[in-house]
C-alpha cells in the first residue's frame, strides 16, 4: 500500500508543478502590478462584478413592486434592498467606473506619459476599494441595513438593528480609495503632460477627469467625517445628530449632502468626457466651442459645491436658504447646457458614422437632456414641495446617472475596447445591445415621471392599486434593460478570443492614444510623443470626399 504513493509521485509532480507555478506568477504579477492599464482592468471585473450585485436588489424590488401589496418580501427587507442598491451602485460602480476604468487607462495615453505619477499609490487605491467593498459585503451577508443610502439621522445612529457600522465603513475606505485616485491624476496632469500638450490642447476627456479629481479630494473627505461622527454617535452615543442627547439631525443632512451633490457631478462629469471624444469622431468634425466646453467642466465643478441645499427644501431650512439654493441650482444647468449645445453644433453637417459608441453618445444627449430639464423642476421651490420623495425623484436622478454616466460608461468602452484588448468586437449585436438598452431604459423610468407627479412615494414596498398599470409597465422595462446589460458582457468577452485584431487606430480617431500599438505596450510609447496641434483635428468635408471616392 505504502508504495503506490510513492510511485505515482515521480509521475504526476513534474507535469503540475510548471504549470501551478505559471499560475501563481500570473496572479501575482497582477496582484502586485503597477501598471495603470492593467489596474484599470483590476477595476473593470470589480466593478462589473458590484454592477451585478446592485442590479440583483433592483431586480427584487421592481418584482415586488409588481403588485400593490408587499407579496414578494417583507417591508424591512425592501427597505434593505434600495439600501443594498443605492450604497453598491452610487460608490461601488457609478462613482468609481469612468475614473477608475477609462481614466486609469487612458489618462497616461492621452498625454503621452509612461504612467500614473503615483503607480504604487494607484494600486494602493484598487486594494483600498477592495477593502471597502468587501466590509459592504460583509454588512449585506450579515444582515443588511435599512436605513437607505443616505444613512439620514438619528435612525442610522441610535436605532437601526443593521450593520450600520460596517457598511459606513466599508464607504469610508472606498473613499480614501477615490481620494487616492483623484490625487494622482491630478499630479500626472500638471507633471507629465507631453511636450507641447498646452492646458488648450488637451482632450476634454482629460479636463473633465481632472475636474472630477479636484471634486473627488475636496468633497470625499466631509463625507468620510460625516460617517465617522455618525459610527461615534452610534457606538459611544456622542451626541452629534440625535436631538435625544443634545445632536442636530439636519448637521448630518448638511453635510451628507454638501457631498453628494458633488457626487453627482463625480459621476456625470467623466461621462461628458467621454461623450466630448466619441460625437468629433464619429461626425469628423472639429468640436465645436472647444474652449467653452472645457471652461463648463470646471465651472461644473465649481457652482457643484453651491447647490446642496436644494436637496432640504422640505427640512425647515429658512425660506430665504431655499430660495438661494434654488436659484443656483438653476445657474448650474448653465455650463451643462452649454455642452449639449456644443455637442448638438458638432453635430450640424457632420459626416456622422452611426457606429456603436455613437449611438450610446446619443442616447446619453438625449436622456441627460431629459434628466437636466426635469431637475430644474426640482430647483423650483413649490414644485419640489409637491415632487419631493416621490417616483419622480428617481425618475430625474436616473436619467442623469444611468441614462447619462451609464450610457457614457457604455459607449467609452466600446470605442477603446480595440485600444484595451487589441480585439475587435461585433458590431451588429453592439447596436443591438445599444438600442436594447435605450428602449429598457426609458420604458422603466418614464411611467415614474408620471407615478411621482401623482403622489406615489418612493421607498415603500406597498402602494395605491391605481399606480400597479405604471409599476407592471416599469418593470417590464427593467427585465428588457437586464437583457441589454448582459449582451455586451457577452459578446466582449467573446471577442477576446475570437474578435478581429485591432489596428491601431479603427476609428480613425486623433489623439496620442491611438498612435500607439493596441493593446499600448508596458510603456506606452517607444518614444515621447510631440504634440504640435490641439485636440480634434477632423475634417468632415475631406472625409466626405474621401467617402464618395471609395464609393466611386
Amino acid at each position: 500500500m505504502s508504495a503506490v504513493p510513492m510511485q505515482a509521485a515521480p509521475q504526476y509532480a513534474p507535469a503540475l508543478q510548471p504549470t501551478y507555478l505559471n499560475v501563481q506568477r500570473t496572479i501575482r504579477s497582477w496582484l502586485l502590478t503597477t501598471d495603470h492599464k492593467r489596474i484599470a482592468l483590476l477595476y473593470m471585473v470589480s466593478i462589473t462584478f458590484f454592477f451585478f450585485v446592485g442590479g440583483v436588489a433592483a431586480t427584487l424590488m421592481r418584482l415586488e413592486l409588481l403588485t400593490p401589496r408587499a407579496e414578494l418580501v417583507t417591508s424591512e427587507t425592501y427597505n434593505k434592498l434600495f439600501t443594498i442598491h443605492g450604497v453598491v451602485m452610487l460608490w461601488f460602480f457609478l462613482i468609481p467606473s469612468i475614473p477608475t476604468v477609462l481614466g486609469n487607462f487612458l489618462v497616461p495615453l492621452m498625454i503621452g506619459a509612461r504612467d500614473v505619477a503615483f503607480p504604487r499609490l494607484n494600486l494602493a487605491s484598487w486594494y483600498l476599494f477592495m477593502v471597502g467593498g468587501a466590509f459592504t459585503l460583509f454588512s449585506i451577508i450579515t444582515g443588511g441595513v435599512d436605513t437607505g443610502w443616505t444613512f439620514y439621522t438619528p435612525y442610522s445612529s441610535t436605532y437601526s438593528n443593521g450593520h450600520v457600522v460596517a457598511m459606513a465603513a466599508g464607504i469610508f475606505i472606498a473613499g480614501f480609495g477615490s481620494i487616492a485616485t483623484g490625487l494622482n491624476f491630478i499630479v500626472t496632469v500638471h507633471t507629465m503632460r507631453a511636450p507641447g500638450l498646452t492646458w488648450w490642447r488637451l482632450p476634454i476627456f482629460i479636463w473633465s477627469l481632472y475636474t472630477t479629481s479636484i471634486i473627488l479630494v475636496l468633497a470625499t473627505p466631509v463625507l468620510a467625517i460625516t460617517l465617522a461622527l455618525m459610527a461615534l454617535e452610534r457606538i459611544f452615543g456622542v451626541g452629534f445628530f440625535n436631538p435625544a442627547i443634545g445632536g442636530d439631525p439636519l448637521l448630518f443632512q448638511h453635510l451628507f449632502w454638501f457631498y453628494s451633490h458633488p457626487a453627482v457631478y463625480i459621476m456625470i462629469l467623466p461621462g461628458m468626457g467621454v461623450v466630448s471624444e466619441l460625437i468629433p469622431c464619429f461626425s469628423r468634425r472639429p468640436l465645436f466651442g472647444y474652449k467653452f466646453v472645457a471652461v463648463a467642466s470646471v465651472a461644473i465643478g465649481v457652482l457643484g459645491f453651491l447647490v446642496w441645499g436644494h436637496h432640504m427644501f422640505v427640512s425647515s431650512q429658512s425660506i430665504y436658504a431655499g430660495m438661494i439654493f434654488s436659484i443656483l441650482s438653476f445657474m448650474v444647468s448653465i455650463p451643462s447646457a452649454i455642452k449639449v449645445f456644443n455637442w448638438t453644433a458638432t453635430l450640424y453637417k457632420g459626416s456622422i458614422r452611426f457606429q456603436t459608441p455613437m449611438l450610446y453618445a446619443l442616447f446619453f444627449i438625449g436622456l441627460f437632456t431629459i434628466g437636466g430639464l426635469t431637475g430644474l423642476f426640482l430647483a423650483c421651490l413649490a414644485i419640489d414641495v409637491h415632487v419631493h420623495d416621490t417616483y419622480f425623484v428617481i425618475a430625474h436622478f436616473h436619467y442623469i446617472m444611468v441614462g447619462g454616466m451609464v450610457m457614457a460608461y457604455l459607449g467609452g468602452i466600446h470605442f477603446w475596447w480595440p485600444k484595451i484588448t487589441g480585439r475587435m468586437y461585433p458590431e451588429l449585436p453592439a447596436k443591438l445591445a445599444a438600442l436594447t438598452v435605450f428602449l429598457g431604459f426609458n420604458l422603466t423610468f418614464f411611467p415614474q415621471f408620471i407615478l411621482g407627479y401623482l403622489g406615489m412615494p418612493r421607498r415603500y414596498p406597498v402602494y395605491a392599486p391605481e399606480f400597479q398599470v405604471l409599476n407592471v409597465l416599469s418593470t417590464a422595462g427593467a427585465s428588457i434593460l437586464a437583457v441589454g446589460y448582459l449582451l455586451p458582457l457577452t459578446y466582449l468577452l467573446w471577442s477576446l478570443r475570437y474578435g478581429r485584431i485591432a489596428t491601431p487606430n479603427p476609428w480613425e480617431a486623433t489623439g496620442l492614444e491611438w498612435t500607439t500599438h493596441s493593446p499600448p505596450p508596458k510603456d506606452n510609447f517607444e518614444t515621447t510623443p510631440l504634440v504640435t496641434a490641439g485636440a480634434y483635428k477632423y475634417d468632415s468635408q475631406a472625409a466626405e470626399a474621401q467617402r464618395e471616392v471609395a464609393h466611386v
